[in-house]
């Protein structure tokens, strides 16, 4: 009997495996995430941050398809003065910057804030605001931080100024649409304004205005170098979009902080000489959406067990929520470095599209199907999609499902950020700080979990700090325990 089961369990594991791989080939041979005539057309809708996703409204906004808005969104006055006026699918707010008392007066009534928006939301009786008494507000010309950004936004948003009545009519906008709406959220991970806002904003639109039914897609520029706030910037984003980190947040929390990107994430590199901007534009806009919405549909093929796939159902994100997007000139089409992936980087998949007609067009692709084996090694050859488009003649590449760890700045991040004060750790955070919570640090209650309380109590995540600092080791708290938490709610997590 004993062989015979041990036969069994094997002969199931090559099944698995071979339908793993049945899965990966049907995109490959079979194309199905090409849309077909019941899919689109559709519209697109930008949300841009920061003076990177401000550059990407504008870059957008001279080639968008019809049925285009946007919405950009930057901190300090003359901060937007590059978005071009006049165009009404075009909106642009900069959020003021307020007086020191003025922005305390908002933030004593942060509770008060989170209680409206959530009614779930914990009363801690020793929440204060998270930015330092004595701190100076930067002016408009002046670098600020992720929290001071943070702590102006909500200022805004939760007191209805302008900003909270231009997401009602974006909001408003994507859901009227008569095409499919694909919403992108641009910014970038570089900046404190973009990165700081980005926790906030894209929960507020994706999960309240919008009710998690458009597709909505991170779209994030990594910086050029390894800097200590990076290391609290993607592991805020890891802890937002992988799902089992995700569920520890939520498991002390609730749902109102599920992850926002329901259409997936992908980090842009920028290696100096590409630009970004421009990779972002072309890709979401060429064919009027349609190949990135085949790329959406190839992400979530990828994420959905073979046993619970159907057309309606998002995949879950794993830790392996990162996926890489890259564009080059036709001429340039085999020039694949740049990337920010670590050597050896290994994925099931990975699509190129060709856009573009003629020897140029198809040189570019046989050049590209020869560079991607180069920077990753996938479980099928590379796909390379010829498309014929009469304009913006260039090559995507799209490298899916890489994790923190496979960011070749993650680790030196990490290192940059350790031997910093703990005033300068607190700065650089942004998401859960008005929950108390600042995610790279330590739990001070719970060994082994992350998320020390700023104020001294027992504020936290179900989520292991070696995890977060990607240490990669087995979950010290046991399922039964996180059951429990789930059940008694966020209470929890200021108890004791």
């Amino acid at each position: 009997m004993s062989d015979d089961h041990g036969h069994e369990h094997g002969h199931g594991h090559g099944h698995e495996t071979d339908t793993a791989l049945a899965r990966i080939e049907a995109l490959s041979k079979e194309k199905v995430h090409h849309a077909g005539d019941h899919e689109g057309p559709f519209s697109l809708h930008v949300l841009g941050l920061g003076k990177t996703g401000a550059e990407v409204v504008s870059a957008v906004a001279g080639i968008a398809p019809a049925g285009f808005s946007a919405l950009a969104v930057d901190i300090g006055a003359g901060s937007l003065s590059g978005v071009p006026a006049g165009n009404p699918a075009v909106r642009a707010v900069e959020l003021p910057i307020p007086s020191r008392a003025d922005l305390s007066s908002a933030l004593n009534r942060y509770r008060e804030f989170l209680k409206m928006e959530y009614p779930r939301y914990y009363w801690n009786p020793n929440y204060e605001p998270w930015l330092p008494g004595d701190l100076e507000i930067p002016g408009s010309s002046a670098e600020m931080s992720r929290a001071v950004a943070k702590a102006i936004y909500g200022a805004e948003y939760y007191q209805n100024r302008e900003i909270t009545k231009a997401m009602d009519e974006f909001a408003e906008g994507v859901l009227a649409s008569e095409e499919t709406p694909l919403v992108v959220v641009a910014f970038s991970l570089d900046e404190a304004v973009g990165s700081g806002i980005v926790v906030e904003i894209a929960r507020h639109l994706s999960s309240i205005k919008l009710g998690r039914r458009p597709w909505v897609i991170g779209m994030g520029v990594l910086p050029q170098q390894a800097d200590a706030t990076f290391f609290p910037v993607i592991n805020e984003l890891d802890c937002m979009i992988d799902t089992e980190k995700n569920n520890g947040v939520m498991a002390v929390w609730g749902d109102l902080y599920k992850n926002p990107f329901t259409g997936g994430f992908f980090a842009v590199p920028d290696d100096g000489a590409h630009s970004p901007v421009d990779t972002i534009a072309s890709f979401s806009t060429v064919d009027g959406g349609k190949d990135l919405y085949e790329t959406l549909k190839a992400l979530n093929w990828l994420a959905v067990p073979g046993d619970q796939w159907h057309p309606a159902i998002r995949g879950e994100q794993s830790d392996r929520w990162i996926n890489i997007l890259a564009t080059r000139p036709l001429a340039e089409a085999e020039e694949l470095t740049g990337l920010g992936l670590t050597k050896g980087f290994a994925t099931e998949y990975a699509e190129a599209r060709v856009f573009g007609t003629g020897k140029e067009a198809a040189a570019a692709a046989a050049a590209v199907a020869k560079a991607v084996p180069g920077v990753a090694a996938t479980r099928v050859e590379p796909v390379v999609e010829s498309v014929e488009t009469a304009g913006g003649d260039f090559v995507s590449v799209v490298l899916p499902r890489a994790s923190k760890l496979d960011l070749e700045l993650f680790v030196p991040s990490r290192d940059l950020y350790d031997p910093l004060e703990w005033e300068d750790h607190l700065l650089m955070h942004s998401w859960l700080l008005d929950l108390g919570v600042m995610l790279c640090e330590p739990s001070i209650r719970f060994d082994g979990m992350g998320g020390e309380c700023i104020w001294g109590c027992a504020c936290w995540v179900v989520v292991p700090h070696a995890a977060i600092r990607g240490e990669g080791v087995a979950s010290l708290i046991s399922d039964e325990d996180v059951a429990a938490i789930a059940e008694t709610g966020a209470g929890v997590a200021a108890s004791g």
